[in-house]
């Protein structure tokens, strides 16, 4: 595994991010898109979140991408500007072999260098033996909610679930004015 590289993702990861994502879309229950994206979308997704300077990092190995993981917006009200939703995806043949873990622990350090209080997950088919929820949960998140029969793929009716991660103090603290979440907030109306 050290010879596993976590890096910021660029233009030239999209052959890789969008195959990856491609077979959990039409073999797997965790997107809740039933066709997979083609690579201009996922191009526009990648450089929506880069411009607004969220993380979006692969894992690479070899030249080879194993897997990606990303931060964003979980709501775009303002009021929600603190917390952001996680996403993490991992090649079929590099499953069950810590990618996932490294990258959501560098997910979730980017997130908190950056002052985001609340990291939110959002597990579709959120069973509890799930890839997704056990690393979750091995990461500290905490189950914050479920939301039964929300989507339907593959003829059946698939929970959400929700996990929650506090980071930098969370609610106790008030909003860190040099975090990026505030900065934006400020710089969008003005101030």
């Amino acid at each position: 595994m050290s010879s596993i590289v976590i890096r910021t993702a660029t233009s030239a990861d999209l052959d890789a991010i969008t195959e990856i994502y491609a077979d959990a879309v039409a073999n797997g229950t965790a997107s809740y898109e039933l066709e997979p994206p083609s690579r201009a979308e996922m191009g526009k997704r990648l450089d929506t979140l880069a411009a607004g300077g969220f993380p979006y990092l692969v894992a690479e190995k070899h030249g080879a991408v194993l897997g990606y993981a990303y931060a964003g917006a979980f709501r775009p009200r303002p009021a929600y500007r603190f917390v952001v939703e996680d996403s993490v995806y991992v090649a079929p043949d590099a499953k069950g072999q810590g990618v996932g873990l490294r990258l959501m622990q560098s997910l979730i350090a980017a997130v908190e260098a950056a002052g985001f209080r609340q990291i939110v997950a959002v597990i579709g088919d959120g069973r509890p033996d799930s890839a997704s929820v056990k690393l979750h949960e091995r990461l500290g998140f905490r189950h914050s909610g479920r939301l039964e029969g929300s989507g339907y793929k593959y003829g059946r009716w698939l929970d959400t679930v929700f996990m929650q991660l506090t980071l930098n103090g969370g609610a106790s603290l008030p909003p860190a004015p040099d975090s990026l979440p505030e900065r934006r907030f400020r710089e969008g109306r003005g101030n």
